[in-house]
C-alpha cells in the first residue's frame, strides 16, 4: 500500500475536478469544509442502485426490495466499522449532521433535562450545535455556558475545567473547528466531562472526513457528522450513540419504519436504530454513503491526514508572507485544513469574487459561526479548506490570486 498520496492521480476520480470556468481556467476547489465533491466510484454506485436494484427497503420480499435492503444496511455497518462503533445498532441515518443533534436534543435532552440545569458548549461552535440547545433553554429553562476561545484559537482548558464544576448534564463541542480549523482534545475532555457525570456529543462533521475516527477509542456518548462532507451525497448523514444510551430513548419523529406495532390506541416503536429512521429513508443516498467509506478507506484515513497536514503546514507558510492579511486559528501542528482569514485591504466576498474569476473556490462570509466571528471581532472572513484532491500548485494558484486582491485594491 502507498503512503503517500498522489493528488494529481486523485484529482482524476474527480469529474467536476477536471471542468474548466471563466473563460478556460481550470477549477481549484478549496471549499471543502463546505461540501467535498464526488468521486466516480460513489456516483457510479448510486447511479447502479437506481439503474438495477431501486426499491424501498424493510418492507417487500421481492429480489429487489431484498437487493435494496442488504445494500442500505450494509451501508450502516461499513459507516460503523469506519469510525470504531462496537455494533451498527449504534449508527442512525439523518439527513445530516444538523439533525443528528437535533435529534439528541429532542429524543435525550427533552426527556433527560429539566429547568435550571446545565449544557455546556464553546464559542467554537457551528450554529447547528448552539441554535437547538437555544431552543430547548427557551422551552425548559435550560442553562447554557460556552467555553472562551483564546486568541490562538485554542480552547481555554482551564476554564473548561472551571465549569465542569457546574456539573453540566451535556458536554457538547465540536471536533474540528470549521472556521479555525483547531482539533480539539476530545478523548482528554470527554474523560473530564465523565468524572462528572456528564453525557458528551461531538460534532465531527469537519473530522471524520479528514483524519480516523474511533469512537469507542474517544469513549464519546454521542457523535454527529454528514456524508456530503467525506465524498459522499448530501442527504444523509449520521448519529452514532452508545446503545444504551439510544434504548432509552424516545422516537424523534413518528411514521413508518420506526414502529413494531400500532392500534388505534397506541403503538410501540421499533428496535435502535430503526426506531429514529421514520419513512422512507435516503436509501440511494445510503449506498451512496457505502461507497465513500470504501473510497475513503481504499485511499487511507491516515495517508489523507498526513498529505493535508503538510499542506496546510506549506499554505500557512506562503500566507504568512502576505503580511496584509492574518490567517485565524493555531498553527499547523494544532490545525486541520480549514484557513480562515481576514484582512482590512477587502471585504472576504470581494476576495472569494476576484478568486472565483481566477478559477479559485473558496468560501466567505461567517461560515454559520457568529459568535466565533464576534469572539475576534470580526464580521466575517474567507476560508479556503483542504481536502485529499488539493495540491501545493492549488496553494501556488491561490496566493498568486490573492496578490491580485492586493494590486486590485492597494
Amino acid at each position: 500500500m502507498n503512503t503517500q498520496l498522489s493528488s494529481t492521480e486523485i484529482k482524476n476520480d474527480f469529474p467536476i475536478l477536471n471542468r474548466m470556468v471563466h473563460g478556460g481556467k481550470t477549477l481549484i476547489y478549496l471549499d471543502s469544509a463546505a461540501t467535498s465533491q464526488k468521486p466516480v466510484h460513489v456516483i457510479k454506485a448510486m447511479d447502479d442502485f437506481y439503474r438495477h436494484s431501486y426499491a424501498n427497503i424493510h418492507r417487500g420480499i421481492h429480489v429487489l426490495a431484498e437487493e435494496a435492503t442488504q445494500l442500505y444496511e450494509m451501508s450502516r455497518v461499513k459507516v460503523a466499522n469506519f469510525i470504531g462503533a462496537r455494533s451498527p445498532r449504534e449508527i442512525v441515518f439523518t439527513r445530516n449532521a444538523t439533525e443528528a443533534i437535533n435529534l439528541v436534543a429532542y429524543a435525550w435532552a427533552r426527556k433527560m433535562l429539566n429547568s435550571g440545569e446545565f449544557i455546556l458548549l464553546t464559542e467554537m461552535e457551528h450554529h447547528s450545535n448552539i441554535v437547538p440547545w437555544q431552543m430547548l433553554s427557551e422551552e425548559r429553562g435550560i442553562k447554557i455556558d460556552f467555553v472562551p476561545v483564546l486568541d490562538d484559537g485554542l480552547l481555554d482548558l482551564s476554564k473548561y475545567k472551571e465549569l465542569l464544576d457546574k456539573k453540566p448534564r451535556l458536554v457538547s463541542f465540536t471536533h474540528m473547528s470549521n472556521v479555525l480549523g483547531t482539533i480539539n482534545p476530545v478523548k482528554p475532555m470527554t474523560e473530564m466531562a465523565h468524572r462528572v457525570g456528564a453525557v458528551v456529543l461531538i460534532d465531527g462533521a469537519q473530522a471524520v472526513p479528514h483524519f480516523p475516527v474511533n469512537v469507542n477509542y474517544l469513549e464519546v456518548d454521542f457523535y454527529a457528522f454528514s456524508a456530503h462532507k467525506m465524498c459522499g451525497p448530501t442527504g444523509i448523514g449520521v448519529l452514532f450513540g452508545k446503545e444504551s444510551l439510544l434504548e432509552s430513548m424516545s422516537p424523534f419523529l413518528g411514521g413508518g419504519d420506526m414502529i413494531r406495532r400500532v392500534s388505534l390506541e397506541n403503538f410501540q416503536p421499533n428496535e435502535i436504530p430503526h426506531k429514529f429512521e421514520a419513512g422512507t429513508p435516503p436509501i440511494a443516498e445510503a449506498i451512496g454513503f457505502g461507497a465513500a467509506v470504501d473510497y475513503l478507506n481504499e485511499v487511507g484515513l491516515q495517508i489523507i491526514n498526513d498529505h493535508e497536514h503538510e499542506l496546510t503546514h506549506y499554505a500557512l507558510d506562503c500566507l504568512s508572507q502576505l503580511k496584509w492579511l492574518h490567517v485565524l486559528g493555531p498553527s499547523h501542528e494544532y490545525k486541520g485544513g480549514v484557513i480562515s482569514f481576514a484582512t482590512d485591504v477587502a471585504h472576504p466576498h470581494d476576495i472569494a469574487q476576484i478568486l472565483d474569476s481566477e478559477g479559485i473556490a473558496v468560501r466567505a462570509g461567517h461560515h454559520c459561526a457568529m459568535p466565533l466571528h464576534q469572539r475576534f471581532g470580526l464580521p466575517s472572513s474567507t476560508r479556503a479548506s483542504l481536502y485529499l484532491y488539493n495540491t501545493r500548485e492549488d496553494i501556488d494558484q491561490l496566493i498568486i490570486a490573492l496578490q491580485k486582491v492586493k494590486d486590485i485594491f492597494g
